[in-house]
């Protein structure tokens, strides 16, 4: 879903504005409401997961109803995103799972892009089972005996091998490699997207039938699907520098990753109130999961989203104006 160093790297599928005249080019075109004579603008880059979009939704109602500013949300892919922020394409990334290259190119060398801070949420990549299936089998655990549980783990779209379910093509994972290096017998089959991932699960769960999938925390399924984690080889730095300079021979489990937020430079100097409150930005994991459980899972729109959250936590936000 989301890469950890360099573990893990969206595809660079291009950029989309979602803005009120349609999709547009963010390659080629910044903000609409850039310039604009007499407004105050903000962009914002916003990833695809619903953790990434509940982060955006927050920040945009409460810089339109108590900052009096006008936002426009941008959804870029996660390498893509960190050019348009050193061009001033977007103003601000809300949540990075950890990019060192693009760090040093933006950040260190060329000083376009400034660290905003922590966003007070770890993420976690793993794989996972349902709790229903650790309990029956407590050693699915442990990577090391997943071969034995191939047989009922299989789908007919996993080819008579055990299911690794992912979720978006688009997300470059290590998972392949992972499987090949650890001599696994698994077949990675991508669901297609975070929602038919979490549709798929759910379906699972609904018939008590055994999975492993490639998932993650922050996530507000874990409350309507309890899952357990496999424990993978343990993640250390050979294991990073190898799969740095070759993804096809990581072996380890994914890192755990502080969430950060980066802001464009001129953005930094010259953003003011909002600057400042993006700045200060900082809210928990559980935050995060209650408003991404009221879009994804109660349908509500982002912005009914966020004015339910904002309306029951004002002793969060308030310190953040």
């Amino acid at each position: 879903m989301r890469p950890r160093k360099t573990l893990i790297a969206a595809a660079a599928l291009g950029l989309l504005a979602v803005t009120g005249c349609g999709a547009a080019d963010m390659t080629k075109q910044g903000s609409p409401y850039a310039n604009a004579a007499g407004i105050k603008s903000v962009t914002l880059s916003v990833q695809s997961w619903v953790g990434a979009r509940a982060n955006a939704a927050v920040a945009q109602y409460l810089l339109e109803h108590e900052l009096g500013y006008r936002v426009d949300t941008v959804q870029v892919d996660e390498v893509p995103a960190w050019d348009a922020l050193s061009q001033g394409r977007v103003d601000a990334i809300l949540e990075d799972w950890g990019h060192p290259d693009q760090e040093k190119r933006y950040v260190t060398d060329k000083k376009t892009v400034v660290d905003g801070g922590q966003l007070g949420v770890t993420g976690h990549i793993g794989w996972w089972v349902p709790k229903y299936f650790a309990d029956a089998h407590p050693d699915v655990t442990d990577w090391k005996n997943l071969n034995k549980y191939a047989g009922q783990l299989h789908t007919p779209e996993s080819g008579g091998k055990g299911q690794l379910l992912d979720g978006s093509p688009s997300y470059v994972t290590h998972d392949k490699a992972l499987v090949n290096n650890l001599k696994l017998n698994y077949q990675v089959v991508f669901a297609g997207s975070e929602a038919a991932q979490i549709t798929q699960i759910k379906q699972f769960a609904k018939e008590k039938r055994p999975f492993l999938t490639y998932w993650y925390e922050p996530q507000w399924l874990f409350n309507e699907v309890p899952m357990v984690e496999v424990k993978l080889p343990p993640y250390n730095a050979d294991c990073d520098a190898k799969g740095t300079k070759d993804p096809s021979s990581v072996d380890c489990a994914y890192p755990t990753t502080p969430l950060k937020k980066f802001f464009n430079a001129g953005f930094t100097r010259n953003g003011g109130a909002a600057a400042r409150f993006l700045k200060k930005f900082h809210w928990t994991k559980q935050d995060q999961n209650e408003v991404a459980q009221l879009m994804a899972e109660d349908k509500l729109s982002a912005e009914e989203a966020a004015k339910r959250w904002v309306h029951t936590h004002p002793e969060v936000w308030k310190a953040w104006l």
